[in-house]
């Protein structure tokens, strides 16, 4: 039977305001977006971002997921450096801001430190200390408002990036929709840090939305967080009966209907519970809608099971839901550049490298062992589109295959791939060049003067 036709409407022709021009125009204000912008501005370009809810941070914290991992290597060598230790430090310096081993404690064997931060997963790699970070998400949303303050960027908030403005093969802007209507900016680069991909489909850059199922990054969540809990307690109650503990978790996936992993945080009353339901998509709002519902009703089955069973569970309640919902995956640009799979397990490196990652683990999935690959190695050229010209992306929607996507999409990795996106936007305006343009030996020199590790 032929498939009906899809019933559509015309919409009339209308004229939009232009309520901003800049140099550099940053969509969407998560781990990559916002340090896109924050690297942009620094460097010299009058920058723009906006950012659909009401605060900056993404994933980091709209979506409570408050583990900023896997930043070294297990030596002494902080990786993942430049705008993602700007954050950590700032948030040292308050109260409750974050929880993370002290500078000279990373790559250290020491029996007492690593016993201490065994119980923090992603902490301890090969019996050292890794670099790995927990932050609170709150105090998060104040730091990141100030960095943009601070670099006298101009920020919508509440404003939802829908098209990009392209002319003759070149994106020249973005319209935006909110509560004062229908407006567009414009600039000279414009850049996808959405982590979705959004602008790419109206820009008209190639994209692969392919994703892998039951793999990490085609699982949704709601992360939730619990108040009056006892992380160190529950820790003692794993340790001293492991066999009991193992029984609790299984029972409590079958009870809520989904894998609950409770997780730390800065306080130690306070954790953050990890969920994802497989099956669904984050580009369809359908499937959005019923995350949405599901979870909840999974959460609250879930921290019943938790009360009732777990020590240090029965007084604790439901402090908040996360206001985004927990994405991993989406579309990834066609760039110049394809990171593959080979290219992650061989530790394959770049003329062009602008960002370099640890590897959260050994590759056991490609048959390799521990010293078969040490490092992620970004080239520019994934960040740039095969074809369009003025648009660059930042975060995980950058150019790799399913398999390279999912193991270098997380929080850190997105910082150092904002920035380096955000340096070569803002040389690409000084200089006068299309981005794909921009000198990779200046691009380099500049991101290692911002702190950036590249080897």
């Amino acid at each position: 039977m032929a498939k009906a036709a899809q019933k559509t409407i015309k919409e009339p022709a209308r004229e939009t305001k232009v309520c901003y021009e800049a140099d550099v125009v940053v969509v969407g204000g998560g781990p990559g977006g916002h340090s896109a912008a924050i690297a942009a501005a620094r460097n010299g370009a009058k920058t723009v971002l906006l950012e659909r809810y009401g605060h900056l941070g993404g994933m980091s914290t709209g979506g409570i997921v408050i583990q900023i991992p896997h930043m070294s290597d297990g030596s002494n060598v902080k990786i993942i450096d430049g705008l993602c230790t700007e954050w950590l430090e700032r948030l040292d310096k308050i109260e409750d801001g974050t929880l993370r081993p002290r500078n000279q404690d990373i790559g250290s064997s020491d029996p007492k430190l690593v016993k201490k931060w065994s119980r923090f997963m992603g902490n301890i790699i090969n019996g050292k200390i890794k670099h790995t970070a927990w932050v609170n998400p709150e105090i998060l949303k104040c730091v990141l408002n100030d960095m943009v303050e601070e670099s006298k960027i101009k920020l919508y908030l509440h404003s939802w990036g829908t098209q990009t403005l392209v002319e003759d093969g070149k994106v020249k802007g973005v319209v935006f929709e909110s509560k004062s209507g229908r407006q567009a900016v414009l600039g000279q680069v414009i850049i996808d840090g959405t982590g979705d991909g959004d602008l790419l489909p109206s820009a008209g850059a190639d994209f692969d939305a392919y994703l892998e199922p039951k793999s990490r990054s085609s699982a949704l969540a709601l992360v939730f967080r619990l108040g009056n809990c006892d992380y160190q307690g529950l820790c003692e109650f794993k340790e001293k009966q492991p066999d009991k503990f193992k029984e609790l978790v299984d029972e409590l996936a079958k009870a809520a209907g989904t894998r609950l992993l409770p997780l730390p945080s800065p306080r130690n009353d306070v954790l953050w519970v990890n969920n994802w339901i497989y099956d669904l998509n984050c580009m369809n709002v359908e499937d959005l809608t019923t995350l949405e519902v599901e979870m909840r009703k999974m959460m609250r089955k879930g921290h019943a099971f938790l009360k009732k069973n777990f020590p240090t569970f029965e007084n604790s309640y439901i402090l908040d839901t996360a206001s985004q919902t927990g994405t991993r995956g989406a579309r990834r640009l066609v760039g110049e550049y394809v990171i593959t799979k080979e290219d992650l397990t061989t530790s394959k490196k770049f003329d062009d490298t602008v960002a370099v990652i640890p590897r959260m683990g050994p590759p056991p999935m490609a048959g390799g062992k521990e010293e078969d690959a040490k490092h992620v190695y970004i080239p520019y050229r994934a960040l740039v589109p095969k074809k369009v010209e003025g648009l660059l992306v930042a975060g995980r929607s950058f150019s790799s295959d399913y398999f390279a996507n999912n193991m270098a999409n997380l929080i850190p990795h997105c910082i150092a791939m904002g920035q380096a996106a955000g340096t070569g936007a803002a040389l690409a305006v000084k200089k006068g060049v299309s981005a794909r343009k921009v000198d990779v030996k200046t691009l380099q020199k500049t991101l290692k003067s911002q702190g950036v590790y590249l080897e």
